[in-house]
Order: C-alpha cells, then sequence, then structure tokens
C-alpha cells in the first residue's frame, strides 16, 4: 500500500510508512530483548505509546518510534547494556560523543540505513547520523509546581537555544552541553521523591507554561501490550501521559490533512 509514502527514487522504487515501520519494530525487540535482559524499565512515549493504546500497534502515518526511561535506569543502560548491543547498532549520545546534541533525545541507529529529516536545525553530526534511529528520552524527577520550576526550564531553554545556534555556526560548544546536562541531573536530584517525573530541561521544544510532566505513580507498574506482532511495555495509565505529551483529545483521529509523516523525507532502508 503506497498511501503513506515517504519517497520515489529514480529507479523506480517506493519507500513508504509501512517500510519505516518493518525496520524500527525489528530494532525495537532487538531493544526491548536487551532492556528486558537487565531489567531496566522502559515505556513507549508521544506517538508510539498513542499507537499502542489507539492501534495497537504504530499510527499508520508516523514515521519514528520513541521511548522513555528514568535517568537513573538510563545511566544503568549506559553502563550495563550498551555494551552488548548488536554491531549492526550504533547507541549515540552525548555521553559516547561530544558531537551530540543533548537537547535531543539519545538515539539507537540502524547502521546501512539513510534517511533525510525535515528537522535539519537539528542535525546529527555524529557518524551515522543519518541513519534510521529510535528516541531515547530521559525523565528526571520535578518540583509537583510548574510556576516553581518555570525560571529553571527558561535557562535551560536558553542555553539550548546557544548550543543551538552554536551547532549551527559549525561550533562545538563542549562546555556548555556539560553545563547544560550537569543542570537537568542536579534539578532531577533536587526533587527526588517529589512525586513528578519529565523531561522539561532536556526536551525544551513544548511549552513553557504547560511541560512534559506527569505523576510517578501513573507510570508503574508497567503493563505490556499489544504491538503488531509482538508486546511492549506502556505506563499504567497511558492516557495520563497522553493527555500532556499528545493532547486531551488523543483517542480521535486528527484531520485528513494532518495524517501523513511528519519527520522523514527521504529514505533508503
Amino acid at each position: 500500500m503506497e498511501k503513506y509514502v515517504i519517497a520515489r527514487h529514480e529507479d523506480g522504487s517506493v519507500v513508504c510508512v509501512s517500510d519505516i515501520h518493518r525496520v524500527l519494530l525489528m530494532m525495537m525487540k532487538d531493544l526491548d530483548a536487551l532492556l528486558r535482559k537487565h531489567h531496566i524499565p522502559y515505556w513507549l512515549v508521544g506517538g508510539s505509546a498513542l499507537g499502542a493504546v489507539r492501534h495497537g500497534g504504530f499510527i499508520p502515518w508516523d514515521d519514528d518510534m520513541d521511548i522513555g526511561m528514568l535517568r537513573k535506569d538510563y545511566e544503568r543502560f549506559l553502563r550495563v547494556a550498551l555494551h552488548e548491543l548488536d554491531d549492526k547498532y550504533v547507541f549515540q549520545c552525548f555521553e559516547t560523543d561530544e558531537r551530540f546534541l543533548p537537547c535531543v533525545p539519545a538515539k539507537l541507529i540502524l547502521k546501512g540505513t539513510h534517511i533525510k529529516e525535515y528537522n535539519t536545525l537539528l542535525k546529527n553530526k555524529c557518524p551515522y547520523g543519518d541513519g534510521l534511529f529510535i528516541d531515547i528520552f530521559v525523565l528526571d524527577e520535578m518540583s509537583d509546581r510548574i510556576a516553581k520550576d518555570l525560571p529553571r526550564r527558561i535557562w535551560s531553554a536558553a542555553m539550548m537555544a546557544g548550543i543551538v545556534l552554536l551547532e549551527n555556526l559549525h561550533y562545538n560548544p563542549k562546555a556548555l552541553k556539560r553545563h547544560f546536562i550537569r543542570y537537568a541531573k542536579r534539578y532531577g536530584k533536587k526533587y527526588e521523591g517529589s512525586g513528578m517525573i519529565g523531561f522539561a530541561l532536556t526536551w525544551c521544544f513544548n511549552s513553557m507554561i504547560h511541560p512534559v510532566r506527569y505523576p510517578h505513580n501513573s507510570v508503574f507498574p508497567l503493563q505490556y501490550v499489544p504491538f503488531e506482532d509482538t508486546k511492549l511495555p506502556i505506563p499504567k495509565d497511558p492516557h495520563v501521559m497522553l493527555n500532556v505529551e499528545v493532547s486531551p483529545d488523543h483517542m480521535n483521529y486528527p484531520p485528513i490533512a494532518e495524517q501523513k509523516p511528519k519527520h522523514i523525507k527521504d529514505a533508503y532502508l
């Protein structure tokens, strides 16, 4: 079916969203097996979680895959699980390569694939940076009051803007990147046990007034639900998260005009 076409190549080949899904699902099964082996909890977020809840798999027109995990679990992944990845993958984050942008999610990338994204401002300058990937969002604990942590979000967003500007001027601001990550870690440590989690200080593309944050107890214990031909984890009450990450109207389909891939404009798989 060519309903959601990503690209048509000169040799006559066509890449559809379903082709992207096929490869992402294979990648996700490998990642899930590795994380489960080491008892590292994670869950689907954003459109991937909405796909699990509303479609039992991928949203038919969605062209990416997103998961999230708490920072303590992410750091354990870096220590114990990362080294067991199959050679067909490369894992990228600032901790493994200081050319990486720390204000975007860490990425599991499949070697031998190539994509072009619509967003060129946040271009990944690491090796294999143009490969098909799974986004891994890191969630920190947060204040239970939105207004209380607003100044910190503003400062973090300002640092992010500086990092992106300097990157696009072909300069790697390593010291600023390190400070950006330390700032988020200190913030999460300060509010340890608050009962709220989110990625407001490391993903500043959401509203300052309505950051991505939701109760810790709406996530755990996780539940594995059907996702295409396998099962993947989502929060205990996924609608609490989806109300914030997507919209309170997330169970209804968007208008037809918005049912189209939004991230990838070309792909070679």
